[in-house]
């Protein structure tokens, strides 16, 4: 996949949740395919090579699932049109093992009239995980659709309810993960 002269690089990296696609292009990255959503991950990538950002990107979310990071430092390239990118930047705003529901983080952005909108954009993140929509609920507290599946935004959202009370008991502990929780 190029976008003008720029060649996207791939890498995949094991996960407790599976196996994810990176896609860097121009020394950003610019999308997290996971594991269900397989299907749409880019076909005409470079094989995996040496990439400064993808090797952040491994080791970085290596540490999320160890509990050791809450919050991703990388050089990002989302693409998608300004709303899109508006309401997925400020995913980064939605604390660790918090939630908003779609109505808040139209609020957020300043369209409080853009639930629905809001997750359509959100429908379409190409980085998961990193822009964290599984953070965002229904306005009743249910859980809405997810790239990975609802049972893995379930998955994902107590292990970071549990891994954040945790922290706030011993923040030793905090990369501990928390019993019965699989990630």
């Amino acid at each position: 996949m190029t976008t003008g002269s720029e060649t996207a690089r791939r890498a995949v990296t094991t996960t407790p949740i599976g196996e994810l696609l990176l896609v860097a292009r121009a020394g950003a990255l610019c999308e997290i395919h996971l594991p269900d959503a397989a299907s749409d991950a880019p076909r005409e990538t470079e094989p995996s090579a040496a990439d400064a950002v993808l090797e952040e990107a491994t080791r970085q979310l290596h540490d999320y699932f160890a509990g050791r990071r809450r919050e991703f430092d990388l050089p990002l390239r989302p693409e998608g049109s300004e709303f899109q990118r508006r309401v997925w930047l400020a995913l980064r705003s939605v604390g660790y093992g918090e939630t908003v529901t779609y109505g808040q983080l139209a609020r957020a952005i300043d369209r409080p009239a853009a639930a629905r909108a809001v997750g359509a954009a959100l429908a379409r993140n190409p980085l998961p995980l990193v822009l964290p929509c599984h953070r965002v609920i229904g306005a009743r507290g249910d859980l809405r659709g997810f790239a990975g599946g609802v049972a893995l935004k379930r998955r994902l959202l107590e292990t970071e309810a549990a891994r954040r009370d945790m922290a706030r008991r011993s923040p030793r502990q905090a990369a501990m993960p928390a019993v019965g929780t699989r990630v």
